[in-house]
């Protein structure tokens, strides 16, 4: 070979190797594959037969972020730990259909934050915003399959978000314990429990929204709030039936009960809230507050900020049951097919009711074994205002609205038509004003009284139109201008 081509040769071979060289310095390394949370790829079967539950908690605990469960039935002995310090943020995520059967004892998912404040953004620590933020659980069917099983729970979580679960058969569908903050729960069937569909249960707990939900067929109680603090529970385009077990203590589809806590701030707007009558002592929303004993101070009743709007209620024994409430506002409901009251409010202080509809409507007649009283009661109740609702067609009751023992009403603008025995009874009632009121019973042979009162003092009863005759007693107050359309003129 020329010599001429040799050096060239060398030259081109170091140049090459160099390169190979450089290149073996300088390459990437193997991209490691990042760990997964599909619950398949961690060894679930997801065939209704095989126990889950340890690869589903391996697919929690490789903290992937989200947990997918591909479509399937998986069956689960033990709790599924959420622990979010450990975890990182994480989301269950159900993808098509995804059935998770809990055949133990405790909640199928539970939830576990560090969060130990309120919302101020102040005062969440950052550890909270990097790893735990708005855990969540979305499109996952839940089913009990053991007498103690639960549905989801939740303590020291901050922004936890439910959306579109199905929660069936358990004991509690979604369970809040201790402490947790901005809670969402929306888009969800909690449908057939022994239990509480959703409990709050002696919990700190401020800003819940529940929305759009169908909350019903559950032993227990729909809604439920007892003792612990609750604040700013929103509750707005739900349909919540028959969570009152007929065999149960009595319950309600949605009770906030204080006692042992003190719960407020509470808006239960444009729901559907009904059944079921056979249920003894139930009611569809019952608000209670801790008794004057309880709380060493018989005028004043601490728990309460209720509203109560646009709501559509009926068939129980009682419709709203207020008891050592205070500062509740009913409005724009329609209420009927109540078998004991339609509202009994119960050492109660500043309650307003307007323009609401308490009716007897034919067309429910036949439902009605045996027939529902429909009527209205205040016991021992202060510092109330009745305005421009509609009582009509009550039965079995004492009248169609009854003050008893009560002080400081203004009752106006009611109208009160076809009530059994008395449209209004006010027994034994001071310092209080009925006015402008149209109260008549229009049915042939009618025998029933417009208005009478039992006792009483310092009341006015003035300009109202009473279709039938009264009997009102001397004493009791000013007395003028009341229309009897039976006294001719």
């Amino acid at each position: 070979m020329s010599r001429r081509l040799v050096l060239p040769l060398v030259l081109l071979c170091l140049a090459v190797a160099g390169t190979l060289s450089l290149t073996a310095r300088t390459a990437p390394p193997d991209i490691v594959k990042a760990p997964t949370g599909n619950v398949r790829e961690r060894g679930a079967k997801g065939n209704g037969t095989n126990d889950d539950s340890i690869a589903i908690q391996d697919a929690v605990d490789v903290g992937a972020g989200v947990v997918s469960f591909p479509p399937g039935t998986y069956r689960i002995t033990k709790t599924i730990v959420i622990d979010l310090a450990k975890t990182g943020f994480t989301a269950i995520r159900g993808e098509g259909a995804v059935r998770v059967v809990m055949a133990g004892e405790g909640p199928a998912f539970k939830f576990i934050g560090t969060h130990t404040s309120n919302a101020d953004p102040k005062n969440v620590k950052e550890a909270v915003w990097a790893k735990e933020r708005m855990p969540s659980i979305e499109s996952v069917e839940i089913v009990g399959d053991h007498e103690n099983a639960d549905g989801v729970e939740a303590t020291g979580t901050m922004q936890l978000t439910i959306t579109r679960m199905l929660i069936r058969k358990c004991r509690h569908g979604v369970h809040l314990t201790t402490r947790n903050r901005n809670v969402i729960i929306a888009d969800s069937h909690i449908y057939e429990n022994r239990g509480v569909g959703i409990f709050m249960d002696a919990i700190n707990l401020h800003q819940i929204n529940v929305i759009g939900c169908h909350v019903s067929y559950c032993d227990d109680g729909g809604i439920v709030v007892k003792a612990g603090e609750v604040r700013n529970l929103q509750i707005t385009g739900c349909d919540i039936e028959s969570n009152q077990g007929e065999k149960r203590p009595p319950t309600a589809n949605i009770l906030v009960e204080s006692t042992g806590g003190s719960n407020a701030e509470v808006a239960i707007t444009g729901n559907t809230i009904q059944h079921n009558h056979k249920a003894p002592g139930g009611a569809n929303i019952r608000i209670k507050g801790p008794s004057a004993r309880a709380i060493k101070d018989t005028t004043e009743m601490r728990d309460g900020h209720v509203t109560i709007s646009g709501n559509i209620i009926s068939d129980v024994m009682v419709n709203i049951h207020l008891q050592h409430a205070r500062g509740v506002v009913i409005t724009g409901n329609t209420c009927w097919t109540a078998y004991e009251w339609n509202l009994l409010a119960e050492n109660s202080t500043a309650v307003t009711v307007g323009a609401n509809n308490f009716d007897r409507n034919p067309r429910y007649a036949a439902e009605e074994k045996p027939e529902t009283t429909n009527a209205l009661m205040f016991r021992d109740c202060q510092d109330c205002t009745l305005s421009g609702f509609t009582v009509s067609g009550t039965r079995a009751a004492p009248a169609g609205l009854t003050l008893e023992r009560c002080s400081r009403f203004n009752v106006t603008g009611l109208t009160i038509l076809d009530c059994n025995d008395v449209g209004m009874l006010l027994t034994d009632v001071t310092k209080s004003r009925v006015s402008d009121c149209l109260i008549r019973d229009d049915r042939p042979d009618a025998k029933s009284i417009s208005l009478r009162t039992r006792d009483g003092r310092d009341n006015m009863i003035v300009d109202n139109y009473l279709g039938q005759p009264h009997d009102i007693l001397k004493g009791v107050g000013l007395v003028e201008r009341n229309y009897d359309a039976k006294v001719k003129p």
